[in-house]
């Protein structure tokens, strides 16, 4: 019963804020979405990186109702709508959302070790530090200057990672494509292979025809080519001797 109470109080401060507000601000928001950096979702529902999921799909519902198509006249209205919907979907996929976070703790990561750096060179600093027993650190991580600074790491990481994802996804697409033509002459030669084969079968008949004839009549004589006469010796005349040849 509260729940239901406290989801109808919910959507009656929404309606009564949209109801507030201008075109302009409708506008202003399409151009932020369009302007975030697009591997970051985030960054999309202006959310921190520490968001829970029910934080996640409250701004998404907050943020889509003052973009959406049917409310804003802005020409890119539709794109913002649907940028926001894809942030919302990589955020509630766990997979998606670990390796977003892991490569945010990595930023942090290589934000603190720049910083320990700095504090060996400012000795008072580093006394604060270690007199507030990690207070410090944790009241710098919490600053607009920290979260700022957080926010340009992440980026250069995710863009590090989705160069290299692209640079593995060419590489498989080039040794797909290699494997597809060697496949491809692959089949040409065993075609052509087999037309021969198809070829030479079907001359068969006139090859042994041929070799018959030659067996039978034995040689052709060329055109022009005179042969001597062959010795009959069964002949009872002798009509034809074979002289000796003289040999010099």
């Amino acid at each position: 019963m509260g729940e239901t109470s406290s989801s109808v109080d919910d959507d009656l401060l929404l309606k009564n804020f949209f109801a507030e507000v201008s075109e302009v601000e409708r506008d202003n928001e399409v151009i932020r979405i369009l302007s975030c950096f697009k591997l970051n979702p985030f960054e999309h529902l202006k959310l921190p990186f520490e968001s829970s999921i029910d934080e996640v799909k409250k701004q998404y519902r907050k943020l889509s109702l003052m973009v959406h198509p049917d409310k804003c006249k802005h020409p890119q209205a539709k794109e913002a709508f649907g940028a926001l919907a894809k942030a919302q979907q990589l955020l509630l996929d766990q997979n998606e959302r670990d390796y977003l976070l892991s490569q945010v703790n990595s930023a942090k990561e290589e934000l603190r070790a720049k910083r320990k750096k700095q504090l060996k060179k400012d000795t008072a600093s580093k006394i604060k530090s270690l007199v507030d027993e990690g207070k410090y650190d944790k009241q710098y991580e919490q600053s607009e200057e920290f979260q700022q600074e957080l926010k340009i790491k992440v980026r250069e990481l995710l863009t590090e990672q989705e160069w290299r994802r692209r640079k593995m996804q060419m590489r498989i697409s080039e040794e797909e494509g290699r494997l597809k033509k060697d496949e491809e002459e692959q089949k040409e030669m065993w075609k052509r292979k087999r037309e021969h084969e198809e070829q030479w079968e079907g001359t068969r008949e006139q090859r042994v025809s041929s070799w018959r004839d030659f067996m039978k009549g034995g040689k052709k004589t060329k055109k022009g080519e005179i042969r001597p006469p062959k010795l009959k010796t069964e002949d009872p005349n002798k009509s034809y001797v074979q002289r000796p040849v003289k040999r010099g």
